[in-house]
Parts: structure tokens; C-alpha cells; sequence
């Protein structure tokens, strides 16, 4: 059985990923301030600073998901955050997310990032598939999930209503034999 209980740190050359906590907050703010991320992850929902500090202050206490931060190790910030979320314990499975503040884009953390969260959920949490949805004009984010090792499954249209216009998501999965046998 999954222990998501234990907050791990997975180090890679670019990034390591840690627990988050409350004290990242200010570093992440960026995320939930800029309108592109917002449009990018299809969130409606605006978050001031307390309720960020609350949430992300509860996350080392959950045991059916995994928050960690991203921090790029060259320069000590903390540039992102990681989630494997919505577990499955039946089916094995889990939701993944990531999302980076606006300056820490298409320097390769988030592909690297993905390897180290999804390599855990396998390797050490004995998942066997790992699912996500990315929207259509988010084309970045689906080029960095494939190099990390996930295949689009299908497409759910128009799946998010944005700005008055539906947008479709892609459902793209990893599962832990493609992992095993180097494919991601």
C-alpha cells in the first residue's frame, strides 16, 4: 500500500523536490497572480495569501496525496510545485499535476521535475498508472509530459468553458511496465 504519508526529497541535476510548506508561499504567490497560468490551468478560482498559507501549510499532513515544491538547485528558489493527487488506491492510479511561476518555463525543470514525481509514484509508491489532462492551447506542457514518458488516451471536448470559449483537454497517462522498460 502507498504510504503518502512520507513526504519524500527526490534530487535531480536541475531541481529538487521537497515537502512544501507554508513558507513557500511567498515564492509561489507568482502563480496565482499571473493571468496566463491561470488560463493555462484552467483555474477560475482566485486565492489570497492566508488561505495559500493554510493549504499549503496542511499538505505534509495528507496521506492520500503528495504536494512537494520544486526548488531549482542552481539558484535555491522555489520555482514550482509537484502533486500526484486523487488516488486510486483500487486501481493503483493517481491524478498528476505541475505548475511552474512564470520565469522557470522552457528551462527543462518541469520535464525533470515530472521524471523525479513520476519515478517516485512508481519506485516507491507502487502505482501503476499516473493520468493528467492538459488543455489544447497549452501545447508546452504536453511536449514536456511527453518527454517525460506520458501518451495521449483521448481528448474530453470542450471540457473547460474559458473566456466564453470551450476548450478541449487531452487525458494522457503513464503506466508503471512503459516506465519500467525505459520508455518514459
Amino acid at each position: 500500500m502507498p504510504d503518502f504519508l512520507h513526504k519524500p526529497t527526490l534530487t535531480g541535476d536541475l531541481v529538487t523536490l521537497r515537502p512544501v510548506t507554508a513558507d513557500d508561499v511567498p515564492a509561489l504567490l507568482p502563480l496565482f497572480e499571473d493571468p496566463e497560468i491561470a488560463r493555462l490551468t484552467g483555474s477560475h478560482t482566485h486565492f489570497d495569501e492566508p488561505a495559500l498559507r493554510r493549504w499549503y501549510g496542511s499538505r505534509g499532513a495528507q496521506d492520500d496525496r503528495l504536494d512537494l515544491a520544486v526548488v531549482e538547485r542552481a539558484t535555491g528558489r522555489v520555482v514550482g510545485e509537484v502533486v500526484l493527487n486523487e488516488w486510486d488506491e483500487q486501481n493503483e492510479s493517481c491524478s498528476f499535476r505541475t505548475v511552474f511561476v512564470p520565469d522557470a518555463v522552457g528551462r527543462g525543470l518541469g520535464t525533470e521535475a515530472t521524471r523525479l514525481i513520476v519515478g517516485h509514484g512508481f519506485e516507491a509508491l507502487g502505482l501503476y498508472r499516473i493520468h493528467l489532462e492538459v488543455y489544447a492551447f497549452n501545447p508546452r506542457a504536453r511536449r514536456a509530459y511527453e518527454k517525460a514518458g506520458f501518451t495521449a488516451e483521448g481528448v474530453l471536448r470542450g471540457a473547460l468553458l474559458w473566456e466564453g470559449e470551450r476548450v478541449d483537454a487531452t487525458v494522457m497517462s503513464v503506466l508503471a511496465p512503459e516506465w519500467g522498460a525505459g520508455r518514459a
